[in-house]
């Protein structure tokens, strides 16, 4: 079974939502399920600071030796970073999903787009744990 942290929100396509200490910024990354499936994780495309999406969006794209996925932006918002740490370890996604492998952090353009996500309970029945 894998780790589903009750502080953050979750969307169905395995993307978690983390909120800081700033309300207009959220961090986001994979869940543990995902990186799991996914396999060893080889790289990480994400984009430049600055750049918008609407919720829902492709943000970027992760690469790992079963498959390559598009990542999608829980929510609409402009990329404050990206983790740059992913260019030279991927694989931080695989070891620590939750916490060193995040992948952007975002300032929310529709805070309440959070209100949306899933909650860890809601987003645990959708993986079947």
């Amino acid at each position: 079974m894998s780790s589903i942290p009750k502080d953050l929100r979750y969307t169905k396509d395995h993307e978690w939502v983390r909120e800081s200490s700033d309300p207009q910024v959220v961090e986001v990354g994979i869940t543990d399920y995902a990186q799991g499936e996914l396999g060893d994780v080889v790289f990480v495309e994400l984009p430049k600071s600055a750049a918008a999406f609407k919720q829902r969006d492709v943000f970027g794209t992760i690469e790992a030796v079963k498959a390559v996925s598009e990542l999608y932006s829980p929510v609409a918002g402009t990329i404050v970073e990206a983790n740059k740490a992913l260019e030279q370890d991927p694989a931080l996604v695989n070891r620590d999903p939750y916490g060193k492998g995040w992948m952007v952090k975002v300032k929310l353009k529709e805070p309440k787009e959070l209100e949306g996500l899933l909650r860890a309970d809601g987003y645990a029945k959708h993986v079947g744990e």
